[in-house]
């Protein structure tokens, strides 16, 4: 099928931009990625309808089966979701959700305490994004409830230290992918004073977005700033009126929020959620390993921890943790000796109540795949060439990545196309500038993605906490927008005086002020709604 050329064309951003606003406007998330979808579709065939439908029936096919088998990638994700909801509920049955919350809370004494709580172990759990999201927030969800932390709050903190944190570690599904790219940029650079490793090392100081906001969620989580829509969700919470606002909450949000309709055993440990979670991330880790070694092997290469974690197969480690999870998760209810009727129910619940969020992620990759037929990425890129001075390249690809990951809901895809081209202007302008600017790409690349409806990033966060999932990005939104503007700075320090040191320096002060500024605006919210 000959599909329409919009490399060149504007309207490449359209599809996306009607589904971002048409998201945010009528809060119906599948409604506006189907809009989405069509739209793009008929750009692309020319407004033929035989064509169009041919090209979506391809397309929505492509999500589920890739070059005559199984698309791995998508349908690991989604067994995943479904493995980690049937876990989750039979951790709910086994009452191990149950006594993990009152241990929690005879230690975690406030309501900053089951923040910080969430905060740490998002950032301890750093080996996958998708992972960290989902984990972390069955995890959490128990004890930030029982203080009242609205889920959204629960959602920004889970989304601000999952995608973070990857993007920073080596020892991740992220690291290792970045450093294949960065690997890559080096040989056609000839760039040989340093290894793809050493090379990501001296990126992290720079990655300025990636820095502040997790910065930013102890800040919220130790100061209360609550500004925006958070607030209004964090009073809705403390008065127990509810974890959202119930009244504005989508038909098919509630689906993805609603309670699990389960029955919690009385006799349930601690260890009985503890131990499926450990058991999930060991097991998740091994595989990784384990697949990545087999990828050397194959290679014909001798292992190694990095080159592991650089060639390791994330979907299929994904399934193989969550399996042995489920399997020590059925155990602490078989050992309670619970009607196998009752723990088939619950396997059912479990699975169901992540249906929801895997119809969105269908959506999103079907539309996603949309906008790689449209070339939206394509076009971005030709914005950042041209006659511009060296030293304002660093923020001005912090920008356009930020702006690429928007639109097309992934960090990966931007990775992908803005590190090669950061590194080839690099090569013509000012080699000495290639780490600056890789560091600017990474960066605005997870700030595009943290504020994008269609990122699965975001999605996950939002499954996560069980919050509804618009809620979750328009209550994210100012905090990531407030990073991304103090980052600017940074990355316009950097390009100007090359020195990350200055350039850190620089951001740390604007953080301190910006902390304030919205300590202030807090407090002046807080006291306006005590008046009334």
């Amino acid at each position: 099928m000959n599909l329409i050329d919009f490399a060149s064309s504007p309207m490449s951003l359209l599809p996306p931009l009607v589904a971002l606003s048409l998201a945010i406007v009528t809060r119906r998330v599948l409604l506006s990625l189907g809009v989405g979808i069509l739209l793009g579709a008929l750009l692309l065939t020319g407004f033929t309808l035989s064509s169009t439908a041919h090209y979506v029936g391809t397309t929505v096919k492509a999500v589920f089966i890739e070059d005559g088998s199984i698309n791995s990638w998508n349908m690991s994700i989604v067994g995943f979701l479904i493995l980690l909801g049937m876990m989750t509920a039979l951790l709910a049955l086994s009452g191990g959700t149950r006594a993990f919350a009152a241990w929690a809370q005879s230690r975690v004494k406030s309501k900053r305490g089951s923040k910080l709580l969430a905060a740490f172990l998002g950032v301890f759990i750093f080996i996958d994004d998708y992972f960290n999201s989902l984990a972390v927030g069955a995890i959490s969800r128990p004890v930030t409830d029982r203080f009242y932390v609205s889920r959204s709050k629960l959602a920004y903190i889970l989304d601000s230290t999952a995608a973070p944190m990857c993007v920073i570690m080596p020892a991740s599904s992220w690291g290792a992918y970045i450093m294949t790219i960065i690997s890559g940029i080096l040989v056609a650079h000839g760039v040989t004073e340093y290894s793809a490793l050493g090379a990501y090392l001296r990126i992290v100081p720079m990655n300025f977005y990636a820095i502040f906001a997790l910065l930013m969620v102890f800040a919220v989580a130790w100061f209360g700033l609550d500004i925006g829509k958070m607030r209004e969700h964090e009073i809705s919470a403390s008065q127990g009126r509810g974890y959202d606002k119930e009244n504005e909450v989508s038909e098919e949000a509630r689906d993805l929020t609603e309670e699990l309709d389960i029955v919690e055993s009385e006799n349930g440990k601690v260890s009985d959620l503890v131990l499926p979670i450990v058991f999930l991330i060991v097991a998740t880790v091994i595989a990784m390993m384990y697949t990545g070694a087999q990828a050397l092997a194959s290679d014909g290469l001798g292992f190694n921890i990095l080159g592991a974690f650089e060639n390791t197969d994330v979907g299929t480690s994904l399934i193989y943790g969550g399996v042995v999870g489920l399997a020590i998760a059925l155990l602490t209810v078989f050992k309670q000796k619970i009607a196998l009727n009752a723990i088939l129910h619950t396997l059912w619940v479990g699975a169901k109540s992540m249906f929801g969020a895997i119809l969105i992620l269908l959506f999103a990759w079907t539309i996603g795949s949309i906008i790689g037929d449209m070339k939206t990425g394509s076009y971005l890129s030709t914005l950042a060439q041209g006659n511009i001075g060296t030293q304002w390249l660093p923020v001005i690809l912090f920008l356009l990545s930020g702006l690429m990951a928007f639109s097309t809901g992934t960090s990966w895809g931007t990775f992908g196309i803005m590190l090669p081209i950061a590194g080839d202007m690099a090569g013509a302008t000012d080699v000495a500038m290639m780490l600056p600017m890789l560091s600017a790409v990474l960066a605005g690349s997870v700030f595009g993605d943290h504020c994008s409806p269609i990122s699965d990033t975001t999605i996950l966060s939002s499954t996560g906490a069980r919050c509804d999932h618009i809620d979750h990005v328009s209550t994210q939104l100012p905090y990531a927008l407030s990073v991304a503007l103090i980052s600017c700075i940074g990355f316009v320090v950097l390009g100007f005086f090359g020195s990350p040191m200055l350039a850190l320096a620089a951001t740390s002060v604007a953080f301190i002020v910006l902390c304030l500024v919205l300590s202030a605006m807090s407090k002046s919210k807080m006291a306006k709604l005590e008046a009334l």
